[in-house]
């Protein structure tokens, strides 16, 4: 009985070129793929700064928002 080794078993094909829409839409999804991880990126860090920023800023007091309120109406009515 002859040895049977994997080239003489299995036949080794060899891959189809690359045709010019794979290679379009390999980059174009490349493309998009980077930008949504860099939008994604900007996201997370706007968010961490508008957190630490209310974190930080001291809350309003009821008498000021009230006031507000009172001039927004006033001045609506003139």
């Amino acid at each position: 009985m002859t040895k049977l080794t994997k080239v003489s078993v299995f036949k080794a094909y060899d891959s189809k070129p690359e045709t010019a829409m794979d290679k379009t839409t390999r980059i174009a999804r490349k493309l998009i793929d980077d930008e949504a991880e860099q939008r994604q990126v900007k996201m997370t860090r706007l968010r961490n700064a508008r957190l630490e920023r209310e974190a930080n800023t001291p809350p309003k007091t009821t008498e000021t928002a009230a006031r507000k309120t009172r001039r927004s109406k006033a001045a609506k009515t003139r």
